[in-house]
């Protein structure tokens, strides 16, 4: 566990004004831009692997995206359209069947064409139980992959469930038939070379510091990347990475701090950009079997007691768009009356707190990240604790590194966790992996609602927006009831990089998109 530090706001300050002297070492006072085609970018925090199918730290998505890619692609506009296969695929009319058309122009990095029995490969790889693949629960619905013919392969799922499309950039990989046996889980975490078909090719992993990728020289799509070289560093401090940036040793940076966000890309030779995700929530997991989160009064207490529009517009300077429910207040299918339910009212608040088990106050403990993800989760954290304690309610703050942080949230051992959550921007997916039972976070609400469980399962199986819209207002609904999990808003994201670059693109859908940068 860490501690909060103290001298954060005062280095960035020192560092983003100019005053970097007496912080930084020479080597970076007098660094110069990167020369030829080497594109670096920093994220803030370690990366625990690099292979897609137990990928929990979304940050670390533009390592396994630069290797592996899927059938399909959720892209930085949050559009889904083919990637490895020809075209979107064509469904049946039971919405249970699903057929791909595979390109025939694409090949592995060992030099092996890609095919159909390679897809098939490494579907049921994932779908075996005894390889514990960390997102097998997304794709559970899938009973049988068969390959048609060498470029066509066919999914069959035992129910309607078109979500899982959305999750196969973010979630999954294709890689070569065998290459699990061959190399090991543990090469595909640390090693994956000539095992992809995406734009880089692994060379490095140097713990601490960088992860570096080579230009694929025979990728399908011509042309990409224009880098020879990526190199991906990671620097949590968040002055450290704008200092990095300004002295010219790094190229792109994920997660500038919101207060300086604005006057940092108006720098000389910087200009940067930001953009409101498709799914990026700032969540709060209570865990409802743990006291005192075990009184739906008292969950209920809490989220009234927070000031959502504050939170966004004073700690996250508009980076952070109020909602209390699972649904960003930009989607299509937002509903606001539920949204009224949860939101901010401190009488309400008090009364609620009144009505519980613990009318005379409570204390727990609030688990939350030491590396910034989109945002920094401890500014958030502070001022929730002031607000609770408005209404007697204490909260202590604990700080660990994301890899601890997420452990306890997937175990259940915390009383409650703030956490950036990224989704692909699909519409069901916190709720699903929060809310329902056999997800990867399940046991960070520990709720099980029949009525929710149905309700979900019925907008699986629905086309119609209309329709679709009703159902998601009810999930709305039955959470502003209950109130499982709480919600105090959707991020932006946001990246700061040298005017040298060109064709950077704010990604939407979870982290820095590399591959059609120009250096």
């Amino acid at each position: 566990m860490l501690t909060v530090p103290t001298n954060r706001r005062a280095f960035l300050a020192a560092a983003a004004g100019g005053a970097l002297g007496g912080l930084l070492p020479a080597s970076l006072l007098h660094a110069q831009p990167n020369n030829g085609k080497t594109l670096t970018v920093v994220l803030p925090s370690n990366p625990i692997t690099i292979d897609p199918i137990n990928q929990l730290n979304h940050d670390a998505m533009v390592l396994g995206q630069a290797v592996f890619e899927n059938l399909v692609e959720y892209d930085v506009d949050g559009v889904l359209k083919p990637q490895l296969a020809k075209a979107l695929p064509v469904i049946s009319a039971d919405k249970k069947t699903y057929t791909f058309e595979l390109r025939d122009d694409v090949t592995f990095h060992n030099g092996k064409k890609m095919t159909a029995e390679d897809v098939k490969y490494s579907f049921d790889y994932l779908l075996d139980p005894a390889n514990k693949a960390a997102r097998r629960s997304l794709f559970t619905r899938i009973t049988k992959v068969a390959v048609l013919d060498p470029l066509k392969v066919q999914f069959e799922l035992s129910e309607p469930y078109g979500p899982w499309l959305y999750f196969l950039t973010k979630y999954m990989g294709i890689y070569p038939a065998g290459s699990r046996k061959e190399h090991g889980d543990d090469y595909f975490k640390s090693r994956p070379a000539g095992v992809g078909t995406g734009f880089g090719v692994f060379e490095e992993w140097k713990p601490n510091d960088y992860i570096s990728f080579r230009k694929n020289p025979n990728y399908w799509r011509k042309g990409l990347p224009h880098w020879d070289r990526l190199v991906v560093k990671m620097i949590p401090e968040d002055a450290t990475r704008v200092a990095y940036l300004l002295t010219g040793q790094v190229d792109l940076i994920s997660a500038p701090p919101p207060r300086e966000f604005n006057r940092l890309k108006t720098m000389p030779g910087i200009t940067g950009a930001s953009r409101p995700t498709l799914g990026g929530a700032l969540l709060m997991y209570t865990n409802n079997l743990k006291a005192p989160f075990d009184d739906v009064n008292f969950r209920k207490a809490v989220s009234a007691a927070i000031d959502r529009k504050t939170i966004g517009e004073k700690v996250y300077y508009g980076l952070l768009d109020p909602s209390s429910v699972p649904a960003p207040p930009r989607g299509w299918w937002f509903n606001a009356e539920a949204d009224k339910e949860l939101g901010f009212d401190l009488d309400k608040a008090k009364a609620l707190l009144a009505k519980s088990k613990y009318a005379s106050g409570a204390e727990f403990d609030l688990s939350i990240q030491a590396e910034p993800y989109l945002l920094d989760t401890k500014d958030a954290a502070i001022f929730v604790q002031a607000q609770l304690a408005k209404i007697g309610i204490k909260v202590n703050l604990k700080v660990y590194e994301f890899s601890v942080l997420i452990q306890q949230a997937i175990r259940g051992e915390h009383q409650a966790a703030l956490q950036v959550f990224m989704s692909p921007g699909e519409p069901s997916y916190i709720m699903q992996v929060c809310l329902t039972p056999e997800q990867v976070l399940s046991k960070s609400t520990g709720y099980n609602n029949p009525e929710f469980n149905q309700t979900l399962a019925a907008a699986f199986a629905e086309t119609d927006e209309t329709k679709l819209k009703e159902l998601y207002g009810k999930l709305q609904a039955l959470a502003a009831r209950d109130a499982p999990l709480g919600v105090l808003g959707y991020v932006h994201a946001s990246n700061l990089w040298r005017q040298a670059l060109q064709d950077v693109k704010v990604n939407q859908g979870l982290t820095i998109a590399p591959g059609e940068v120009k250096v």
